[in-house]
């Protein structure tokens, strides 16, 4: 239990150094540098968003993650808005999960766990008309940079319908 605190409070700090509010709509285009389907591109100040949560997740995912907002994202967060309003755009940054041989040379001990190199990252997009045959979100998933494939995006709306009662969304905000 120790190893997860650690864990998340590493995380939070780390997501929270030099983070401040971004106004970066995430827009739609239609070429190789956005997602199939959605055709949500990387908005270009994402990193310098609020963090909303962090997550471990194990099993086939065996990863640490790091949610992050627009203005719009975190304000419907902290005020426990839904359905989420037009514009809120969260990213979801996905880390391997590792150990950290020189943190456990401080503790003594194997106790503690990094993000290791960079997975994915992944962005929801809110805009109940254009995205309205998706519960008015669109997607995006990307690796170093370039989207993941049509087929991935196929199962990005199929997963989040198991969140229909958050409005598709699975993070909820940590104060």
């Amino acid at each position: 239990m120790k190893r997860i605190v650690f864990l998340f409070a590493a995380i939070a700090v780390a997501a929270l150094v030099g983070v401040r509010a971004g106004e970066v709509g995430a827009v739609r285009h239609a070429d190789e540098d956005a997602s199939p389907i959605y055709g949500v591109r990387i908005p270009p100040d994402y990193r310098d968003w609020r963090l909303i949560s962090v997550a471990r997740e194990e099993g086939d995912l065996n990863d640490v993650r790091a949610q992050l907002g627009n203005d719009v994202a975190v304000k419907a967060f902290r005020d426990g808005t839904l359905p989420f309003p037009d514009g809120a755009v969260i990213a979801a940054i996905h880390w391997n999960y590792v150990s950290s041989e020189e943190n456990d040379k401080v503790f003594g001990r194997r106790q503690s766990f990094v993000a290791g190199a960079p997975k994915n990252i992944q962005f929801m997009v809110k805009n109940s008309k254009e995205f309205a045959a998706t519960g008015g979100w669109g997607f995006a998933d990307f690796t170093n940079g370039k989207p993941a494939s049509e087929a991935v995006h196929q199962t990005c709306f199929a997963c989040h319908l198991l969140a229909k009662a958050g409005d598709f969304v699975y993070t909820h905000y940590a104060p």
